[in-house]
């Protein structure tokens, strides 16, 4: 007997630091449970639903009164009321004051609690059976209550979906709530209710089933690059630096609040003031600008400078906008600009946009590199501030190079997630999309199509059963719409774009010889659009000069990242993982807030 329960121990084991065994050590097992039968565990977890049934009294006995009440111990409840009407119909005599006599309490009937209860660990809850003689019914039952039971595993009495519950002996814990304060009290709530919850929201199943998967991916990403030989590398946050040289970015200070020196304002056209109005006037003419451009399709250079200014002036009014709706009066002025000689850094700092620049530098000294990191940028209302990036730098390495590698990244990801998150699949395949799983099989098993960005304007063009509401310029960023044609209906597989136009792409990207695109390329998937954007990097010094200078880049900004350049320079290409994006294209959800345990966005950053 002793060797039999020796065997059953060793099948299932409590967490190392509790002594709890944790839901997915029974309840994934090929069996769901069954070898465990007759173990006596203890489990944690929160109560996804419960059920009460009333037991039955024994046949005889009367329904509402226990069989131990006798009639004289009920005739003795009754006293006092019997006095009281003696002393009305006896006209008022006065009779000694009565003994206190403590009232019998019937007790309830006795019960049995069914819960459900879930610990995160997978996407299966496990039936936990109470008798209210344990645990107040009223105490365990109500959805998001935290309990510890210990007890044995059993085989239901009748059979469901259901292999095996636990038969609760013990209650070692009970963490109640409050049912008219807890949001999640209401079964299935829509996602997006939740993300005004996000410190509750991982108890429910999509979600919790989202970070099991995220988890599942953020270790995959780390096997892919530990198998090919990368070091894994941290890059700063805060930095100095833009690793694009056009984006919004969060400025980092220390003054806010404080008696600091002013210093005049540099605003995005370094102009002392901007008021909304002159701002309006501006997009109007810099409008008339385009259409002129556009009508004349001379120069196309010209036409992507105007829309990218038109584009920059835009955003510009929209935040001025915004400012004023909240500050009435407000304006961008040297008055709420900061001496920054005088703030921690001594200079302008920023939350960092991208991690490349500085990854580089480690590459031109490690040779193949990656960092996995929060990226922020202050682009947009409608998008998250707060990303999660995955970079990766090899010295010695072209273009072509980087595209292999983001392919077998990519590959490698959907596989290790069908194999390792077989619940959650099947779960997010029922609930949200069902071609998951062969949208994933499809990654892994095609073959991606390669065409260079002039292709791909060509191929789009010669589409006449569709039109599409952005149209389609050579020199221009494809769009969403676009890129979802591209590999939804002409090609029907993942594709590659490459050589992309150098107006439209970051500085640092090597210019090819036709001197009018670089060697970047975007990795574009059924569903997700692009995860992926990549390049070979700019290694030649007076080629990057230049392009500091056409883009009107504060060169100063970029010395450090220049002198990698001047000593020991070296081909090296790279790319960027949208990670969130990757985990989205994984579920089949749709909106990125759904996938990050804490979204930031505009308006919102509530814990």
């Amino acid at each position: 007997m002793a060797s039999q329960e020796a065997v059953v121990a060793a099948m299932v084991t409590p967490f190392k630091y509790s002594n709890r065994v944790v839901l997915r050590t029974i309840l994934g097992r090929g069996d769901g449970g069954l070898g465990l039968l007759g173990m006596r565990v203890v489990v944690g977890g929160w109560v996804r639903s419960a059920k009460e049934v009333k037991k039955e009294p024994d046949v005889g006995s009367s329904p509402s009164l226990p069989r131990d009440v006798s009639c004289v111990e009920i005739l003795q409840t009754r006293i006092p009321f019997l006095r009281s009407l003696i002393n009305v119909l006896g006209g008022g005599h006065s009779y000694p004051p009565p003994r206190e006599k403590t009232d019998i309490v019937i007790p309830k009937l006795p019960s049995t609690v069914f819960l459900q209860i879930s610990d995160g660990s997978c996407v299966a809850s496990l039936k936990v059976v109470v008798e209210s003689t344990i645990a107040s019914p009223g105490q365990i039952m109500p959805t998001g209550t935290c309990i510890l039971a210990e007890g044995v595993l059993k085989l239901p009495p009748v059979e469901g979906k259901h292999a095996i519950e636990l038969q609760a002996e013990k209650i070692l814990h009970i963490g109640t709530v409050d049912r008219e304060k807890y949001p999640l009290s209401k079964k299935r709530l829509p996602i997006d209710s939740l993300r005004d919850f996000s410190h509750f929201k991982p108890r429910t199943t999509t979600v919790a089933s989202v970070m099991r998967m995220r988890d599942a991916l953020t270790h995959a990403t780390h096997n892919f690059f530990r198998n090919n030989e990368f070091l894994y590398v941290q890059v700063p946050i805060i930095t100095t630096t833009d690793a694009e040289g056009f984006s919004e970015r969060f400025i980092v200070t220390t003054l806010l609040g404080k008696s600091a020196e002013k210093v005049e304002p540099k605003s995005v056209h370094e102009i002392e003031g901007v008021s909304l109005e002159a701002l309006k006037a501006a997009i109007k003419e810099k409008s008339n600008l385009v259409e002129e451009l556009k009508r004349s399709d001379s120069n196309k250079e010209a036409l992507v400078a105007a829309l990218w200014d038109l584009r920059k002036t835009n955003e510009l009014a929209q935040q001025l906008e915004s400012r004023e709706k909240l500050h009435p009066g407000a304006s961008l002025n040297k008055a709420d600009e900061i001496n920054f000689s005088k703030d921690f850094f001594s200079r302008e700092t920023y939350l960092t946009v991208s991690g490349r620049l500085h990854l580089q530098s480690y590459a031109c000294s490690l040779g193949n590199v990656y960092s996995f990191g929060p990226r922020f940028r202050a682009e947009s209302m409608k998008h998250v501030a707060e990303m999660w990036m995955v970079e990766l730098e090899m010295a010695f390495s072209q273009l072509e190079d980087a595209m292999t590698c983001a392919e077998d990244f990519l590959k490698f990801l959907c596989k290790s997630v069908l194999e390792n998150c077989v619940g959650e699949i099947n779960f997010f395949s029922k609930r949200f999309d069902k071609t998951n799983v062969d949208r994933l099989q499809s990654i892994i098993s095609s073959s991606f199509e390669r065409i260079s960005y002039t292709q791909a304007v060509d191929a789009l063009k010669q589409v006449t059963d569709n039109k599409f509401e952005t149209k389609v310029e050579w020199g221009l960023s494809l769009t969403e719409e676009h890129e979802t044609y591209l590999v939804g209906e002409i090609y029907k597989r993942p594709v590659i774009i490459f050589n992309y136009p150098k107006k439209i792409k970051p500085f640092y990207m090597r210019v090819n010889d036709d001197g009018e695109t670089v060697a970047a390329f975007d990795v574009v998937v059924p569903k997700a659009g692009t995860l992926i954007r990549g390049s070979q990097n700019e290694e030649r010094m007076n080629m990057l000069s230049t392009r500091i200078k056409e883009l009107g880049i504060r060169s100063e900004e970029y010395e450090w990242y220049m002198d990698l350049r001047r000593h020991g320079t070296v081909k090296n290409s790279g790319f960027s993982v949208a990670f969130e994006h990757v985990v989205l294209f994984a579920t089949g959800l749709v909106n990125v807030a759904d996938v990050i345990p804490f979204p930031r966005s505009y308006g919102k950053a509530n814990n």
